[in-house]
């Protein structure tokens, strides 16, 4: 499902803030404006995804033609003058299995005769140690 909410660029002298209103003035920063837009989409998606995650309420976006630039520089006390709204988008759940979710390969080493022994019991090495990491996080 897309997720789209406005968000407020503002030049800055070395790059753009970004500034979500709906989202408890969630903010990020990139140094060109590709940057920042790039840095949006990630900045949406994490908060929206933590928000999923903690099972808390997701705040309604609100229409981009409702928010004003100006009234928002000056509670930021920010430039209006290049500052622009932008409405980003995001399918949070398609972006946190490609970022937050995907597996990494870690390099490990154990004894021969451990290695030799679990080999030898079938033993699934990846699911071993995940749950072994699970139990320990729980601790």
């Amino acid at each position: 499902m897309l997720s789209m909410y406005p968000a407020c660029f503002f030049k800055e002298e070395k790059g753009y803030s970004v500034v979500f209103p709906d989202l408890n003035w969630l903010a990020t920063y990139g140094k060109t404006e590709e940057e920042a837009m790039e840095m949006a989409v990630e900045c949406l998606a994490g908060y929206l995804f933590s928000l999923k995650q903690d099972g808390d309420e997701i705040p309604k976006a609100s229409n981009r033609k409702d928010i004003s630039i100006e009234k928002i520089s000056k509670e930021l006390d920010a430039d209006a003058s290049d500052a622009f709204i932008n409405v980003i988008s995001v399918d949070v759940e398609m972006y946190a299995k490609e970022h937050f979710e995907k597996s990494v390969r870690k390099t490990l080493t154990i004894p021969a005769w451990l290695n030799t022994a679990a080999m030898e019991k079938r033993i699934n090495f990846s699911q071993t140690l995940q749950e072994a990491l699970l139990l320990k996080l729980k601790q």
